[in-house]
């Protein structure tokens, strides 16, 4: 059986280049993860993790990953989360609490796209492409 990643890669922090995922379990993945090889359409053995909490398997090389649209308090959970792995400030905390609950009410966002404008926002942090 094979599913695939369904996140972004968030930086920890700013020492390290740890990083974690948004797992469609809804937690974030950094170091309970498995080795495993998958099937892709790169080589037949490809290399990668799985998430040992629920079992899924992350495919980094198709790039086909389904997103994840959870309720308000689900993501409200995960934002938390999120902000407490990369040491948010508690100040910071709330406008990025804000800035989550501003862009979800849009409806057309996913999960991870949410977590990644919001904390740009809050930041002042640029997409460069």
């Amino acid at each position: 059986m094979i599913t695939y990643k369904i996140g972004i890669t968030f930086k920890k922090g700013c020492e390290g280049d740890d990083s974690i995922f948004v797992c469609e379990c809804g937690r974030l993945v950094r170091d309970d993860t498995f080795k495993v090889y998958i099937n892709t359409s790169i080589n037949p053995s490809t290399r990668t993790i799985g998430h040992s909490n629920c079992g899924l398997i992350f495919n980094f090389v198709d790039g086909s990953w389904p997103k994840k649209y959870s309720t308000k308090k689900e993501l409200k959970i995960l934002a938390v989360a999120f902000a407490e792995n990369n040491k948010i400030h508690s100040e910071q905390i709330g406008r990025f609490l804000l800035e989550v609950d501003r862009l979800k009410s849009h409806g057309k966002f996913s999960d991870e796209q949410i977590l990644v404008y919001a904390y740009q926002s809050v930041f002042g942090f640029r997409d460069l492409r």
